[in-house]
């Protein structure tokens, strides 16, 4: 079979058949229990490989262009089950200092009750990942574009330095999707999602997957059965079923978003804007080569002297709300959300003001979402 592309993948692979019905989606296999005498697969909803959960990770494998693929509960599930598998006491763990407030939480609550040792970057260059690697350093991890700045990092480049050095490396491909971008054709090891997001789409589904080489799935594989951090399969079916629009969504999503993100660029009341599409952002060229889209997530600043809390409170349109990625419009302050869980001087480290609103694109008309935003200016000013 010939290259397949991306909404035939989207629409096609992963489906279970029905067999008996022929029905045109797939079916729900809600049973706990299956026959074991004289089978060839053994299977148990713990175990990863009921139907539903055996045939949704070939579709995620598929768009990421890898081996094999598990799905979990949750993207904190998923990331968390993937460091413990390829970590262990008196490890090292090299990880940038920009990305997802959960994950930092997670490595600095959990890390030493393991004895794992971890070293977060100076900034997301090659060279402050090099400088962080220890002679114990067994696992490199990055988040591109990072969570909730927008930061690039070179993708190819981390993917080099680590088998330059026999280090396995990892990405948070949450916020760009398959659709943008494809981290292990450039080289990574392990790609995981929060599948809550841009695989769900629609707001209603919380999920997690881990993309890579059977190998490697395989290891990840055998501590998960360990923890239990499997999904049921009415969300499984419930995510394979959103997933057949994915690409669409997410290409109707960055169309907008890179409008949004030039007409608030040019905004009176905006002082800045993070987007990796804006010839303005510093790794623009980096993000050009590596990307095939530029995202449907960005973020701005609002000028100083409007609250950016009572903002968010008079947008009518655009959501308030904690999570992203669905096809409504949302928005969020970092600072008491994503990245609560940091103090104030590790925020101001990395750059996250409390003016800082994060911007997660919908599929609106853009007409639409640019009164929204005038409006609420106006109501502060």
């Amino acid at each position: 079979m010939k290259k397949l592309g991306l909404n035939t993948i989207c629409t096609h692979i992963g489906e279970v058949k029905d067999q008996q019905f022929k029905g045109a989606v797939s079916p729900i296999f809600l049973s706990s229990s299956y026959e074991f005498l004289d089978v060839d697969v053994k299977r148990y909803p713990r175990y990863f490989n009921t139907p539903n959960q055996e045939y949704l990770a070939k579709k995620i494998a598929a768009l990421e262009h890898a081996e094999a693929a598990l799905i979990f509960g949750s993207g904190m599930a998923a990331i968390s089950h993937m460091f413990l598998a390829f970590l262990q006491k008196g490890d090292h763990l090299v990880v940038q200092n920009t990305l997802y407030g959960g994950t930092v939480n997670f490595i600095k609550e959990e890390f030493p009750k393991y004895g794992i040792e971890y070293t977060f970057t100076n900034g997301y260059k090659v060279e402050d990942f090099k400088a962080a690697i220890q002679p114990n350093t067994k696992l490199i991890h990055i988040e591109t574009p990072s969570n909730p700045l927008l930061t690039i990092t070179d993708i190819k480049a981390i993917a080099k330095l680590g088998k330059t050095m026999n280090i396995l490396t990892s990405i948070d491909n949450t916020f760009a999707s398959p659709v943008n971008q494809n981290p292990i054709d450039l080289g990574i090891d392990m790609v995981m999602h929060s599948a809550t997001k841009y695989f769900g789409g629609h707001s209603d589904i919380c999920a997690g997957a881990v993309a890579s080489s059977q190998v490697h799935i395989d290891k990840i594989w055998n501590i998960s059965k360990n923890f239990g951090g499997s999904l049921s399969d009415m969300t499984v079916w419930l995510l394979e079923r959103s997933m057949k629009t994915l690409g669409l969504r997410v290409k109707a999503q960055t169309k907008n978003a890179m409008k949004m993100a030039n007409w608030l660029n040019k905004h009176p009341n905006i002082a800045k804007v993070y987007y990796p599409g804006l010839k303005s952002h510093p790794e623009h060229q980096l993000a050009k080569f590596q990307m095939k889209g530029y995202g449907a997530m960005l973020s701005f600043e609002l000028v100083d002297g409007l609250d950016a809390y009572q903002f968010q409170k008079s947008l009518k349109l655009i959501k308030s709300s904690m999570s992203l990625a669905g096809v409504e419009s949302t928005v969020i302050s970092p600072h008491l959300t994503s990245h609560a869980l940091l103090t104030q001087e590790e925020r101001d480290q990395v750059g996250i003001s409390n003016q800082l609103i994060r911007f997660s694109v919908g599929i609106e008309d853009i007409k639409d979402l640019k009164r929204d935003i005038d409006n609420a200016i106006a109501a502060l000013t």
